[in-house]
């Protein structure tokens, strides 16, 4: 990274007034769920079978290879078999077809956990067992990143910097309990010195709310930082409470990081024995009639949320699974809610017409990863890999605030993607 760097972030339009105060929509009840057990390309052991009885909370699959992640069912009923289905990654997923009974059973024998009574090493072995992941998007396993005894600084992440998306803000607003706990309970299991919650200083509501929350917690603090585009990244986040820069992973600088409604779910798995079998989801954009936060089951298609946000506006729209910034475009609603989705943002499509590069720089300026996305498409379209190389596209993060700093309009993050693929084959090679 050079240090003659610009702002390298930007506050933008984040739209959060289309759902930050509505009522959160309960869906009615869905004839059948579709939970997906395709986790890349790791091969996940499906634990029951064609016309088996399942109840909310039984362990329908399970990944365990070098991550363990068990899945569980959403609700109670009986199960189908298995489906071929559109991913958000564009490629046909398995999903486990699950026939709703309506009566949401709970699967017997449950465990809780008591914050008190519980050591580090237990409310890790909990978070493992509960299947717990990251709920900003990524989905990584949460337990993985509490295997450490290098953490000095948690870091709660409840900035949601991307445009349109309210959903950890609405969820800690109104689960403030299982917040407060889910955090305690993170802190206890980091052995952390200190926790700090960072939230958009533009969330005046919601900062006193948390603020008082935590009161009397010693050692956790609530921080607000500005409202500028990427500070959701775990990067940009650490960088702006603790002033340090690593390379890979923030436990290289005594860091580790966890989004808001992940902690909510923890405190839910705690308090009920509930695993992440419901999510609060951010229906919003400029082609969906009436944006919402929805309350869905994991393994509920898109189209049951837009259908319950009053339909489309527009016969052309762009669908992306998460925000706009970092979200994944996808074809069909058919696109199932997983435990880690936050959003589905619908937007009315508009053809765009991009000019030659104006060499102004402002894609460089703005790059939250301190790259050179200008340079990167040059190298990509003269096909010079080893000036590629140099240029590190790896590193990039997808933000999309290239494009969107661009005055010519150009697809500056898509050419990135390419190079990072081009990249990619070169290492298999």
């Amino acid at each position: 990274m050079s240090f003659l760097i610009g702002p390298m972030r930007k506050h933008i339009n984040g739209h959060k007034e289309l759902t930050a105060h509505n009522e959160i929509l309960s869906l009615p009840k869905l004839e059948k769920v579709y939970i997906p057990i395709t986790m890349g390309n790791a091969k996940i052991e499906v634990k029951v079978k064609e016309n088996d009885s399942v109840k909310v909370g039984d362990v329908v699959a399970l990944r365990n290879d070098h991550f363990y992640v068990p899945v569980f069912a959403s609700v109670s009923g009986k199960v189908l078999g298995i489906e071929k289905r559109m991913g958000s990654n564009l490629k046909p997923a398995d999903h486990l077809v699950i026939e709703n009974d309506g009566q949401y059973t709970k699967a017997e024998g449950l465990s809780t956990l008591s914050l008190e009574e519980a050591s580090a090493e237990k409310i890790i072995d909990f978070m493992k067992e509960k299947g717990l992941v990251g709920c900003g998007g990524a989905g990584f396993p949460t337990y993985v990143k509490y295997n450490t005894d290098k953490c000095e600084t948690l870091i709660i992440n409840a900035v949601e910097c991307e445009p349109y998306i309210t959903s950890d803000a609405q969820g800690m607003g109104l689960n403030k309990d299982l917040f407060h706990l889910g955090v305690k309970a993170m802190f206890k299991a980091s052995k952390a010195k200190k926790c700090m919650v960072g939230i958009k200083v533009s969330k005046k509501d919601l900062i006193p709310v948390l603020q008082d929350l935590f009161k009397d917690d010693k050692g956790i603090e609530v921080c607000p930082v500005p409202d500028v585009y990427p500070m959701g990244w775990e990067r940009t986040l650490v960088y702006e409470l603790i002033h340090k820069r690593y390379d890979r992973l923030p436990i290289e600088v005594n860091c580790i990081v966890s989004n808001a409604t992940t902690a909510i779910m923890l405190g839910e798995a705690m308090t009920s024995g509930m695993p992440i079998v419901e999510k609060i989801v951010t229906v919003s954009g400029d082609a969906i009639k009436e944006p919402h936060n929805v309350r869905c089951r994991v393994g509920t298609p898109f189209s049951a949320l837009v259908e319950a946000c009053g339909g489309y506006t527009s016969e052309t729209v762009s669908l992306i699974a998460g925000g706009p910034m970092m979200g994944t475009s996808v074809i069909k609603d058919e696109v199932v809610v997983a435990s880690s989705t936050n959003a589905l943002t619908i937007l009315a499509y508009k053809p765009v017409e991009s000019l030659k590069c104006l060499r102004c720089g402002q894609c460089v300026e703005h790059c939250p990863s301190g790259l050179e996305p200008v340079n990167i498409s040059n190298a990509l379209k003269a096909n010079d890999v080893d000036r590629l190389e140099k240029l590190r596209p790896m590193d990039c993060i997808e933000c999309g605030m290239c494009t969107y700093i661009c005055p010519s309009k150009i697809e500056v993050t898509e050419n990135v993607r390419k190079a990072k693929r081009l990249m990619a084959l070169r290492v298999k090679k």
